[in-house]
């Protein structure tokens, strides 16, 4: 994911600094997505996908190819148990460009990042809880969500996703981006 970030950036003939100014993130955060120290929220990558002027798969995913159905395979790999570095979100719906609709399964960390400010962006998301359990915050807002529940919101509302709990989360987010 590093290599690719810096690739489309370089592609798109912008500076880390450009990047991270049209994005409204950090240029320190930006650095650290490039070398992989980092993974974007799905804010960050819609944002970095629009910056970049690329769908926000490719952010994330490989490209596809011109089915009109995508089938995602299960990944075998898991986050990294001693760094606790939750693996890079995986898209597995919506990666085709004449799509309104991208969903993700992601492993939210179990704390806060520093500094990384709340996602928000035009459109509305949908949250479901698939193990473990989430703190989901809306602005000032706090919800507590376990295996099985959900949240459908707005997502120009601020919004941060952090696991809870012994068990690590992973979450289905879809998100409907408006035109």
């Amino acid at each position: 994911m590093s290599i690719k970030l810096k690739l489309l950036r370089v592609q798109a003939g912008l500076t880390l600094e450009e990047l991270a100014q049209a994005t409204d993130l950090t240029r320190s955060y930006v650095s650290k997505l490039e070398r992989g120290i980092s993974t974007p929220s799905v804010g960050a990558a819609l944002k970095l996908a629009k910056a970049l002027r690329v769908q926000v798969e490719e952010v994330f995913a490989e490209p596809s190819d011109t089915d009109p159905v995508l089938i995602s395979r299960a990944e075998t790999k898991a986050s990294d148990a001693r760094t606790k570095m939750p693996r890079a979100p995986r898209v597995v719906s919506g990666a085709s460009p004449d799509r309104r609709m991208v969903a993700f399964v992601l492993t939210p960390t179990e704390e806060p990042v520093r500094n990384h400010p709340m996602s928000h962006h035009k459109g509305e998301e949908l949250l479901y809880v698939l193990k473990g359990r989430v703190s989901l915050q809306l602005a000032g807002r706090v919800e507590l969500l376990n295996a099985g529940d959900s949240a459908h919101f707005n997502s120009s509302i601020p919004h941060k996703i952090t696991s809870v709990g012994k068990v690590q989360a992973s979450v289905l987010l879809v998100v409907a981006q408006e035109e």
